[in-house]
């Protein structure tokens, strides 16, 4: 173990990194997301992979649904830039690794992981202890999203040009804002240059989703809460569209976790896949 910061990102960002992991180190080929710089990132002690949180079997819906949308997030943001969009924004950026596993594409692009500063002030020293470092392309902009235009005053700062396109992410993120936060992005997104697309996941509420993943699904919130942390917004498609529409985006797209599951998982004989009616994906163009 080396000798970390003292503000480490929290347990769900954590978890999310391990899930990652995991899905590399139990999962059989094809991996829709090789990502093991998480794992490095946070140096878990070595009895992790026996966390309850951890089982291979237990979680294996959920880090399905953790990598597709990884997967369908950096497909985006690849297929953006090859039409010239050079500015990639992620909101609530967490242990996301997109920058040191894609250099030939990051280093195109200017990247602004916008989080909290003081799990972000973590990353930066353990990316400098690792030998990673932080590319001239990477910006790190500490923000409270719960703070009326905090993000975006601290985008001004980094060097975002908001008269060029960009693709803008936020995974995992909106079930814990609430809604007023959740429109004021979505207001302040659809003010970017035309040809900017935003993919935001959202939580749809726990009664519609597959009964298999459903206890899961309530201890996860069970453990949200005690955490400090609740599950406080939930979505059904029509309306996280609506409120998209609402706030001036020109299009509106729900991406379901079954189109996922069509598009990364067809194939597999072990069976993995995403659960459907849970995390689902929004995805918006200017």
């Amino acid at each position: 173990m080396s000798n970390k910061p003292t503000v480490a990102p929290d347990s769900t960002a954590v978890r999310v990194a391990l899930w990652r992991a995991l899905h590399v180190e139990v999962d059989p080929l094809p991996h829709v997301l090789e990502d093991v710089v998480g794992l490095k990132l946070v140096d878990p002690d070595e009895g992790w992979r026996n966390r309850p949180d951890m089982d291979p079997t237990f979680t294996r819906l959920f880090r399905a649904s953790i990598v597709a949308r990884a997967r369908f997030i950096e497909d985006l943001v690849v297929e953006q830039a090859t039409r010239g969009v050079g500015q990639y924004v992620l909101l609530g950026a967490g242990l996301d690794t997109f920058a040191q596993r894609r250099p030939e594409i990051a280093s195109g692009l200017r990247i602004f992981e916008v989080d909290q500063a003081g799990p972000q002030a973590w990353k930066r020293q353990r990316l400098i202890e690792l030998g990673f470092g932080v590319p001239g392309e990477l910006r790190f902009v500490p923000v409270d999203f719960e703070a009326d235009g905090a993000w975006w005053q601290g985008l001004a700062t980094a060097d975002f040009d908001p008269a060029q396109p960009a693709v803008v992410a936020s995974t995992g993120v909106s079930m814990y804002l609430t809604m007023d936060a959740i429109a004021a992005t979505l207001r302040q997104v659809a003010t970017l240059a035309p040809g900017s697309t935003f993919a935001m996941t959202f939580l749809m509420p726990l009664e519609l989703a597959d009964p298999e993943v459903r206890p899961g699904l309530q201890r996860a919130a069970e453990g949200a809460r005690a955490s400090g942390t609740p599950f406080i917004s939930f979505f059904t498609p029509p309306e996280i569209l609506s409120l998209a529409r609402d706030a001036g985006f020109k299009d509106a797209r729900h991406v379901s976790a079954a189109a996922l599951a069509e598009r990364y998982f067809t194939g597999r004989t072990d069976g993995l896949r995403p659960p459907n009616n849970t995390e689902e994906l929004l995805v918006a163009t200017t």
